[in-house]
């Protein structure tokens, strides 16, 4: 059975159109990517804190970002209910970076924890710049805190 010409050409064009826009799908479907994108970047810091009713502390870390080790200094004050001394090693990441400046700033941190001889610590920060840090990890010491905490990170 033979088909003629034009309809060829019909069938022809129809696939052409259907493997277009399925081929045009896909490429609207996978998510674009840019040299301005923000990143995240892997977090490591120590951070020594004592207290009886303001608390404060410092400490160091280090900023991964795309290949890249940052160093900074972490100085901070809480207000609010605070007894005792810890020693953390805190792991985590910093998400919605934009370029690495922006890794620098005040943070702001409400919460609270408990910790005797030994315990594991977690915070999540947020600056005015929009980056985010979630950090945890081991403390050891004795600490009793409910607070709210500015935090403020420079790169050294």
């Amino acid at each position: 059975m033979r088909q003629n010409p034009e309809r060829r050409a019909a069938l022809r064009a129809r696939g052409c159109r259907l493997i277009s826009s399925v081929l045009l799908g896909l490429a609207l479907a996978v998510p674009a990517t840019s040299s301005f994108a923000q990143a995240a970047g892997h977090v490591r810091a120590s951070i020594v804190k004592a207290g009886l009713l303001v608390g404060g502390g410092a400490g160091r870390g280090v900023l991964t970002y795309r290949g890249k080790s940052y160093p900074f200094r972490i100085t901070g004050m809480s207000f609010g209910i605070t007894v005792g001394a810890t020693v953390g090693r805190l792991d985590g990441w910093a998400s919605d970076i934009g370029e690495v400046g922006d890794f620098a700033g005040t943070y702001s941190s409400v919460g609270g924890g408990f910790a005797l001889v030994g315990g594991v610590s977690g915070v999540h920060l947020r600056n005015e710049k929009g980056v985010t840090i979630v950090l945890q990890g081991p403390k050891a010491g004795l600490e009793l805190a409910a607070n709210i905490s500015q935090i403020m990170i420079s790169l050294k």
